[in-house]
């Protein structure tokens, strides 16, 4: 879904945020080397405010990194189907609420 955040996020002591680089030859093919895909790991503790390609997952264990980079790259592809032209970041926001485990994924829009 596309989502527009008016306001940054900063995480908290119980929230994990990781930014990647995409790889520039993998951010807008619908069909993504995924063993290529994903670049290198940034340093972000702020989500800045701006428009994203959004998709969330609730579970009762968190996600290891072969889920989550499954909802990217199908986030990706639906993204592109869409038209929408995707940037070369991908946030990744792992928190739990509720009594469950939720993993958040941000792709800018540019």
């Amino acid at each position: 879904m596309k989502l527009e955040l008016r306001t940054p996020i900063t995480c908290t002591k119980e929230e994990v945020l990781l930014c990647f680089q995409v790889n520039p030859a993998e951010s807008r093919s619908i069909e993504p080397d995924r063993e290529k895909f994903l670049g290198d790991l940034l340093k972000e503790i702020i989500l800045p405010a701006g428009k994203y390609l959004f998709v969330q997952c609730r579970t009762a264990a968190a996600l290891g990194q072969e889920e989550w980079l499954d909802m990217a790259i199908e986030q990706q592809k639906d993204g592109l189907w869409e038209r929408h032209k995707p940037g070369d970041l991908l946030y990744i926001r792992h928190l739990y609420e509720d009594g469950a485990f939720v993993t958040q994924i941000f792709r800018p829009i540019t």
